[in-house]
């Protein structure tokens, strides 16, 4: 089934440990149905120092953003700035999302 968020949405996680939060989509993983958010789901790791062709990456803990399975959020809709579930419409063969709230349309 296609995906109907895409980079650069917000969207609002409505379901886990973030349940509230609302954050801009950085990366989509279509095969695995998930989406990486911006400050949604930070994980630790305790990264080694390492030395690989010449670079040296710094030792330490590092934050970073784990995937959030794609049912557990919600897109907000730009114009009326509510959670809102996205329509497909087809106008002369170009396919546009929609808010299912207001009917805007999201770019």
């Amino acid at each position: 089934m296609k995906v109907k968020i895409r980079k650069g949405d917000t969207v609002e996680v409505i379901a886990g440990r973030d349940k509230g939060k609302r954050g801009e989509v950085i990366r989509v993983l279509p095969r695995e149905r998930r989406v990486v958010v911006q400050g949604v789901n930070i994980r630790k790791k305790h990264q080694q120092q390492v030395q690989a062709q010449g670079r040296t990456i710094t030792p330490g803990i590092i934050e970073f953003e784990a995937p959030v399975d794609i049912s557990n959020v919600m897109l907000v809709c730009p114009k009326c700035g509510e959670t809102t579930r996205v329509g497909v419409r087809r106008t002369d063969g170009l396919a546009e999302r929609y808010c299912k709230r207001c009917g805007a349309v999201i770019e």
